[in-house]
This record gives C-alpha cells, structure tokens and sequence, in this order.
C-alpha cells in the first residue's frame, strides 16, 4: 500500500507542476487567467464503513480551478486595444458560435470588420433603426465604416457677431459690394454645398439707420438676398422676432445643389457700442474619410470623421456567468459556456455587474508577478522529493525483506 501511496504523491505532485507550468508559461498572455491545482485523499472503502484506524490510499487530482482574477491593465494606445476593468467578457463569433474572452487585442481585418487574434468577430449591439440607442436583442459584427461620410450642404449660419452702434450711415448709396464706401461692414466665410464642394460665403452689413441694419448675403459673388434687422435700446436683436434671417441663393453650376432656402440665426447678435466681432458658425461639411475609432467606457463605438462628423457604429456586448469555473477553456484565450457555467447573462459596460471598457489598454496574465507560482513550485518539487524518498524507502524494506526470506 505504501508504495500506492507514494506513487499518488509523485503523481499528484507532477500534475500540480504542470499546472504551475502552464500557468508561468502564460505570465505574459493577453487576458490569461492561471488555474490551481486541486485534490482530494483517497480511501480503498465507503466512508459509511470506514474504521477509524483506516489508512488513506493515496491523493488524487480532481481538477484544476481557474482563477478570475483581474490583471492589471497595460497602456497601449492602440485604439481597437481594449480591456475590461471589472467583471465581463468580450463577445466573438467564430462562425460556429459565440466564445467569451478577456482578451481586448482587438484589429481590423480585410474587410474592416473587427476580429480578435484567432479570426473571430467582436459581437456589438447594432444601432436602432431610429438612430438613437442599440438593439440589444441580437448581435452583429462590429464592421468600421471606412467609406467616405456624406457631404451636407449648408442649411443653417449662426452668428454671433457684435454691430457697432456708434457707426455712421455709409457714405455711398446704393449699396455695391465693390464700394466699400456703400457699406459698415464684411466677413467672409466657407459653406458647402450638397457634394461637399466649398464656397466663399461674405456678409455684408449696411448700416441704415438708429438701431436698423441690412444684411447682404453673397455666396462666390452671387447674391442670396437682403434681409433687416432691428435692434433695441438695449443693443439685442428685435426683428424678425424669432431671429431668423432668410436667404435664397443662386444654385452652383457644378451639379450640386444648395436648399432652396440658407438660413441665418441672429438671435444672438447684438448692437453694443463697441468695435465690429464677426463670428460665424454653419452646419455643412465636406465628405470626410475614417480618421479614428472612440470606444467609451460603456463600450459605444464611435467613428470620427476627417470633417468631424460621427457615425455610432454599436455597442460592445459583455457577457458574465453564474459560475465562471464551469466555463471550459478552447484555447486562443477563449472560453464557451457549458452545463455547468450556465448560460451567458448579457449586458453593457458599466451597468450593473458588468465592468467598464478601457480602450488602449489590454488586461495583463493574473499570473505575470510570477513570485506565487515559484513559491509553489519549489512546494510541488519538495512534495515530489518527499514521495520519491518514500517510495525509495519502501523499495529498501521490501528488498531487505526478500532477503531475509531467502536466508531462511
């Protein structure tokens, strides 16, 4: 029996060494989470019938558990690099079905679709049809739009531009854009048309009298129309009343068009007794190309466009379990649910008992201080030691018995 015993030590302890190799072997893996050795004595009868003098059979390895320890997150700046601060797990799709990992090392593939090191497809939230928010009924791949985002022509100017009260009446009538004499007056700035194709866009500004301005819209030298604006006392805007100034410009020649009608906002110009402020903001933009991808902590993908226009591309899924040991490891740093781990609960980041997402940052082996392990595996070595010696031992007495009976 002894030397079962001993056997079960040596094997016991080898398997606890292989466990402690893998988890060493693994210290700088995306995403890895080290496993412990388990065991378990063993009896050769029932506990119903067992002596109190009976001697164990040995030990056995029942299994190794996984340890879902977080590890510590690594700066990368890579933006499709993302790490999981909390509790979740990525979602991929290899095709044959959803896996979960912790591992964010994330890239783009061929066809701009979002894939992890093994091929398998970041699972999103699609946008809602509507435009606003995520269908968080199905899944989809996570697909960066790298095609151009759309021209919009100029509908909208908003100035907040300061009129000088103390100025005079031009002196030339009537009013010329080559005469500068015949106006207060100008800025110029850039509107775009529905190609994205960019004008030069000037208003001019006659003063007409207390407190009574015209304001002359030109796009590339062609008139878009006049319209009057009437301050009060005070310097604030009066007229129109809900300070909208209408103009119809001359369509391009280029194919494009503009709307029929641009307007100005002016709510929030003012007549103050200082100098002349032109300030101008307007709502077109040329067609843009994919410039950067922005991942929020709640795992909203967003990309940004050269001319500053976003587009939200989904929503990452995070998914957890009700037993994170029962999850069966496949390799590539992944893991799919079985009977024992039960089915994947899923959610976003940040609400709940799901983690936040940090992009440019990847989660580092739980295993990476490998101090632990050495210590358990100069452990294992001297149990190993222990088991051989005592199998050495019992090897001595039955040899010095076998040796006794020969004599005899």
């Amino acid at each position: 029996m002894a030397l079962n015993q001993a056997l079960s030590g040596i094997n016991a302890a080898e398997s606890q060494l292989n466990v402690i190799s893998n988890n060493i072997a693994n210290a700088g893996t995306v995403g890895f989470k080290g496993s412990t050795a388990q065991f378990a004595e063993v009896y050769a009868v029932t506990g119903l019938n067992l002596s109190s003098a009976a001697v164990g059979s040995g030990v056995e390895m029942t299994g190794s558990e996984q340890q879902f320890a977080q590890g510590d997150l690594e700066t990368t700046n890579g933006s499709l690099d993302m790490a999981i601060s909390g509790n979740g797990f990525f979602v991929v799709n290899n095709g044959s079905g959803n896996q979960y990992t912790r591992d964010g090392a994330f890239t783009e593939n061929s066809q701009g679709y979002v894939v992890d090191a093994s091929g398998g497809y970041l699972q999103v939230y699609p946008p809602n049809g509507s435009g606003t928010g995520f269908n968080t009924s199905t899944l989809s791949n996570l697909q960066l739009n790298t095609s151009q985002a759309a021209a919009t022509a100029t509908s909208t100017i908003t100035s907040t531009t300061n009129l000088d009260a103390s100025d005079s009446l031009p002196t030339d009538t009537p009013f010329s854009t080559t005469d500068a004499n015949s106006y207060n007056n100008a800025s110029t700035f850039t509107v775009y048309d529905s190609q994205g194709g960019s004008h030069n866009a000037t208003v001019y500004y006659v003063k007409t009298g207390n407190n009574t301005w015209d304001a002359n819209l030109y796009i590339d030298g062609n008139s878009a129309g006049t319209a009057t604006m009437t301050f009060n006392s005070a310097g604030t805007l009066v007229s129109p009343a809900n300070g909208n100034l209408s103009f119809t410009p001359t369509q391009p020649s280029n194919g494009a068009t503009f709307p029929a009608t641009i307007t100005m906002n002016a709510s929030n110009m003012t007549q103050y007794g200082s100098a002349y402020s032109p300030d101008y903001d307007q709502n077109g933009y040329a067609a843009g190309v994919l410039e950067n991808v922005e991942v929020g902590t709640d795992g909203i993908v967003t990309a940004i466009y050269s001319n500053n226009d976003t587009v939200q591309l989904g929503q990452i899924a995070v998914a957890n379990f009700p037993n994170l040991n029962g999850l069966q490891q496949v390799g590539n740093n992944n893991w799919v649910a079985t009977q024992a781990s039960g089915i994947a609960t899923m959610g976003t980041a940040g609400v709940g008992q799901y983690g936040d997402i940090e992009q440019g940052q990847l989660e580092t082996s739980n295993t990476s201080d490998t101090t632990a392990q050495l210590v358990d595996m100069i452990q294992a070595q001297q149990d190993y030691q222990a088991n051989s010696q005592m199998l050495g031992t019992v090897s001595s007495l039955d040899q010095a018995l076998f040796q006794a009976v020969d004599r005899s």
